[in-house]
């Protein structure tokens, strides 16, 4: 079952992409023109704070799968009911320390957004906040159940729910925004549709996955190994909270909330590729946790690291090569020509972004072997690295030089740091990952000539031309891919299925 899992968990995830990506193309120019530049980037900025509260679950989470593999290898049900109740209570704590602090930082919007806001926008601010604070509280609990429904790889289940979630939102939220309500009523909107699926997680691990709470028997010790874990956890989901919205903030503080809107756009571009890497070596947590619980084998470990990176490189390379040739009309064409710089903001970030992003799996591995202390202490220092950049740059270039900024401290820390401590201390041949890498060069070349030549010449602004030179950079890049790039076994894994349907129909 656990496999059918997650090939199918995979196979819905991509769906659920394809279809949140299709609702965000049709959804965000309107979601633009409704709120207005000003005002979609006073939601993006005030989203970006309260964003940075979401770092109080100091990663519970990660830890809950470290500890529900270890119990559940050993069939110590007891343990598991324990373990439970004990993240229950901590993350409801948890969320009643993140409201009290969001209701306070709301008290002071004109100390946390600066002077560039007017006052009209501070009160708005300052009640945005209120309800994102409240959506953000709400969710803390339901990690208890997400983390149980990806532990015990019920895939499918939770992949449909984001996919209906993705559907139906928009015609949720449309109908407040055109009654004039604003980024209040989005707000309101999406915190509720947000709760109901929390509701429904909840309700499914304990009713169907029979999940059992205890509030006995709980061992200090043992909360006490799990906040050593985490800490580092902690570090780091903060020090990601810092270089994927700090931008936003200086942006906001030194440019105002037209400048956070370029920048949001490009943001929103930015979150769908990086969940399209996420999507992939999520189905795998559970199997790599149980991989180094049972026999810790390094080879078997680097095998899949470069299995599941060169499914990523490939997929990722399409998007980014595609957005450098044709990103910039799209944009223009998609959000309006006052977006034009949100262009090169997207590149500063998905180009630097996509070398951690082939080797997501390689964080899950540094956790399961309780070594991923290294990796946060790292990206601390990125991420002060990338504050002290990006204050004069932004100051002189706004959203591009806050987009720089997190670029240069990126391809320092991940491009270089984090493969050398990978290959030296956690033991993944990272000269053999990056050889299969490589492999793909020759796959890359007819894509890249191509591409510069419709660049050059083909005026792409037109929207036939655009959308017929789009299909055909597509279909030259697959076919190079599948001749010179993809190796025997990724060819059967796309094959194998498609004879299948043929059969079948």
């Amino acid at each position: 079952m656990a496999v059918n899992q997650r090939k199918a968990g995979a196979t819905l995830t991509y769906i659920q992409m394809g279809i949140c990506f299709v609702v965000s193309l049709i959804f965000t120019p309107v979601l633009l023109r409704l709120l207005g530049q000003s005002e979609y980037g006073l939601y993006d900025l005030v989203a970006s704070v309260v964003s940075y509260l979401g770092v109080l679950n100091f990663g519970f989470g990660s830890a809950y799968m470290r500890y529900f593999s270890r119990y559940k290898v050993d069939e110590e049900k007891d343990k598991l009911a324990t373990l439970n109740g004990m993240f229950l209570i901590v993350f409801s704590v948890l969320a009643l320390v993140a409201v009290v602090a969001g209701f306070i930082l709301a008290q002071y919007t004109d100390v946390v957004f600066g002077n560039k806001l007017n006052p009209a926008e501070l009160a708005k601010a300052e009640f945005l906040m209120y309800i994102l604070v409240l959506n953000l509280g709400f969710s803390f609990p339901s990690i208890v159940f997400t983390s149980y429904i990806t532990a015990n790889e019920r895939f499918v289940f939770q992949k449909l729910v984001q996919l209906i979630k993705t559907l139906t939102s928009p015609f949720l939220v449309l109908p407040v925004l055109l009654l004039g309500y604003g980024s209040i009523g989005y707000a309101l909107a999406t915190s509720v549709v947000n709760l109901l699926v929390e509701l429904v997680y909840a309700a499914y691990s304990i009713r169907k996955l029979k999940m059992r709470f205890s509030f006995k028997n709980m061992e200090a010790s043992l909360m006490k190994e799990m906040s050593v874990f985490s800490f580092y956890i902690f570090i780091n989901m903060l020090v990601d909270q810092i270089n994927w919205s700090v931008d936003k903030f200086l942006i906001g503080r030194f440019q105002g909330t037209v400048g956070v809107a370029v920048y949001g756009v490009a943001s929103t571009i930015n979150n769908h590729y990086r969940q399209i890497s996420q999507a992939v070596s999520n189905v795998f947590i559970p199997r790599i946790h149980r991989m180094v619980a049972n026999r810790d084998d390094n080879d078997e470990l680097t095998l899949l690291f470069t299995k599941i990176g060169r499914v990523q490189f490939v997929i990722l390379a399409l998007i980014s090569s595609t957005f450098i040739f044709f990103g910039k009309p799209f944009i223009m064409k998609w959000a309006g020509q006052n977006y034009a710089d949100s262009y090169y903001v997207v590149l500063f970030l998905i180009l630097p972004v996509t070398i951690p992003l082939i080797q997501t799996i390689g964080i899950e591995i540094q956790r399961a072997k309780n070594m991923h202390q290294f990796r946060s202490i790292m990206y601390f220092l990125m991420a002060v690295a990338n504050l002290f950049v990006s204050i004069p740059l932004t100051r002189t270039y706004g959203p591009v030089g806050a987009a720089a900024g997190t670029a240069i401290s990126m391809i320092l820390g991940n491009g270089i740091a984090m493969n050398l401590y990978n290959h030296y201390k956690i033991g993944l041949d990272m000269v053999y990952f990056w050889k299969q890498i490589l492999r793909f060069v020759p796959a890359l070349i007819a894509p890249v000539v191509s591409g510069v030549l419709i660049m050059l010449l083909v005026d792409l602004h037109r929207l036939s031309l655009l959308l017929a030179f789009g299909a055909l950079y597509l279909a030259i890049y697959l076919s190079s891919m599948w001749f010179l790039g993809l190796n025997s076994y990724e060819k059967d894994q796309i094959s194998k299925p498609i004879k299948r349907i043929l059969k079948r129909s």
